[in-house]
C-alpha cells in the first residue's frame, strides 16, 4: 500500500502562479498513492477556476473512495467564516482537506479544531510578502475506516495550525479523537511541526524522516505520516520513503509505502 501527503498550496505552481487542472492531475497522478491526503485544498474558489480539486486529485489516481472537509467558507487571508455544520458552505467557496482512497470506506468522520485566539507572526515568500500577522484559521480533521486486504484500516487527513503551541494542543486533540475509530490508525498532513515535536506529543511512530519544505531545496519535515503504536504489527512494514520534486506547490509530497505492491 502506497501512502502519501501532500500539501497542495491550492494547486498553484510556484513557476508561472497559476492553477492548471492538467498540471495538477499530472503531479498527482505521478504519486500513484493508494491512499492520499490533501491539504490547503480549494472548492469553488475563483483563484483556482472553481474547480473541486480534491474530485480531479481522485479521478488522476483513478480511486473511487474520495471526500472533501471545508474547514472555512470564504478565501483564507481575505474573508472567511467557520463551518456551523459539515454541510454548510455548499455553494460557496471553501477550504479545507482532502482524503482519497483507492480502498472501500467503510465510514467517514469529520473533526474540528478551534483557530489560535490570537494573530502570530509569520514569513510571507513572494512579492509583498514579509514577517505579518495573521489570523489563524479553524481547522479540520478528516478520518475513514477503510477495508483493506489486511483489514480495517483508520486513516486521517488533517492540516494544523502555524501558530507554535497551538499546533501543539490541536495535535493532541487528534489523537484523542482518533483513537476512538479501530486500530490500525495512520495520521497524515502537514502538522506544522518538526519531526522530533510530532513524535513526542503524540507518541505515535513516525513512518518516514524526510525534509518536505521549502519545496525546491527542504530543510525541515512538516508533513508527516505517523502511526498509532497500538496496532501498529497489523501493518506491513515501511519499504521505501520518498519526496519528489512537483510542478505545483511550495511543498514536496512525502510518500511511503508500506510492504510489497502488486
Amino acid at each position: 500500500m502506497r501512502l502519501a501527503t501532500f500539501n497542495l498550496l491550492h494547486g498553484r505552481s510556484l513557476t508561472d502562479g497559476l492553477v492548471d487542472p492538467a498540471r495538477l492531475t499530472a503531479a498527482v497522478a505521478a504519486l500513484d498513492a493508494d491512499l492520499l491526503a490533501l491539504q490547503e485544498v480549494d472548492r469553488d474558489q475563483s483563484r483556482s477556476g472553481n474547480l473541486d480539486l480534491t474530485a480531479i486529485a481522485a479521478q488522476a489516481l483513478g480511486a473511487p473512495e474520495h471526500r472533501f472537509a471545508a474547514a472555512v467558507v470564504g478565501t483564507p487571508g481575505e474573508a472567511f467564516r467557520p463551518l456551523t455544520h459539515d454541510d454548510d458552505g455548499h455553494g460557496e467557496p471553501c477550504y479545507g482537506v482532502g482524503l482519497i482512497s483507492r480502498h472501500p470506506v467503510t465510514s467517514w468522520r469529520v473533526t474540528r479544531l478551534h483557530p489560535a485566539p490570537v494573530r502570530s507572526p509569520v514569513y510571507v515568500p513572494g512579492p509583498g510578502g514579509g514577517l505579518i500577522l495573521l489570523r489563524d484559521e479553524p481547522r479540520v480533521v478528516l478520518a475513514a475506516v477503510l477495508d483493506t486486504p489486511h483489514g480495517p484500516l483508520t486513516v486521517a487527513a488533517t492540516h494544523l495550525s502555524f501558530v507554535a503551541g497551538w499546533n501543539v494542543r490541536q495535535l493532541r486533540q487528534v489523537i484523542r479523537a482518533l483513537r476512538a475509530l479501530p486500530a490500525p490508525r495512520i495520521l497524515l498532513g502537514d502538522l506544522n511541526l518538526p519531526a522530533w515535536a510530532t513524535r513526542a506529543v503524540s507518541g505515535w511512530r513516525l513512518l518516514a524522516r524526510r525534509p518536505t519544505y521549502p519545496a525546491a531545496q527542504p530543510r525541515v519535515q512538516l508533513d508527516h505520516i505517523l502511526a498509532d503504536r497500538h496496532g501498529f504489527d497489523q501493518l506491513p512494514p515501511v519499504t521505501a520513503v520518498r519526496t519528489p520534486l512537483s510542478t505545483i506547490s511550495d511543498h514536496r509530497p512525502l510518500v511511503v509505502d508500506l510492504g510489497t505492491r502488486p
